[in-house]
């Protein structure tokens, strides 16, 4: 199996600000980010990496290669950023993999006012909804096959993606499918601000 965090030794983390914090109250308040291997058939991996809002556990942004270059994870971020479009303070958490310690994503962090959060070295449960997420993806989309090569990776999970965030209920989510939650958000604070 393919480790998919590699940090580097000489960047310095950013402070984990999740831990002691409540739950966010609304969308594009935190967004956790994690990579994953995916299984390629005649063997090899390819590598997904996504942005999942904690509030409404909606996957905002996604980018999947045969490799995993620090611009995997700024790619699907910059996606996210520029659909949801957050405002300044923005908590974007990961791991301390080298891709989120990179220069480039730092920058790109900066530029849009938001502030970088990381887990706690070798602490999977510091980032446990990105996590909980890959279990759903792999055993929902893959059921133990792998893929044929990176074309029909990103087609296919660009229709399970588009399947998560619109159909898929969760009970965290008072059986809410996350494009219906952030819906049901949105009509609520504009009833309550009417």
């Amino acid at each position: 199996m393919p480790r998919t965090t590699d940090s580097d030794p000489t960047a310095r983390a950013a402070p984990n600000l999740l831990l002691g914090q409540p739950a966010p109250t609304a969308p594009n308040q935190v967004w956790v980010g994690d990579i994953t291997y995916l299984p390629k058939q005649g063997g090899g991996w390819l590598y997904l990496a996504t942005w999942l809002d904690r509030y409404s556990r909606k996957i905002v942004g996604w980018d999947v290669r045969e490799s995993m270059p620090e611009d995997l994870v700024s790619e699907a971020l910059r996606r996210a950023l520029a659909v949801r479009q957050p405002a300044a303070g923005l908590l974007i958490h990961s791991d301390q993999g080298s891709q989120y310690s990179a220069t480039n994503f730092k920058d790109l962090i900066a530029r849009h006012k938001a502030v970088q959060s990381m887990s706690r070295r070798g602490n999977c449960y510091d980032n446990a909804h990105a996590e909980s997420f890959w279990s759903r993806l792999k055993t929902e989309l893959l059921d133990g096959g792998s893929f044929r090569n990176l074309t029909e990776a990103r087609l296919e999970i660009s229709h399970y993606l588009a399947y998560y965030n619109a159909e898929r209920r969760h009970s965290a989510l008072g059986y809410l499918a996350p494009n219906h939650f952030e819906t049901h958000f949105q009509t609520t604070s504009q009833l309550c601000a009417a």
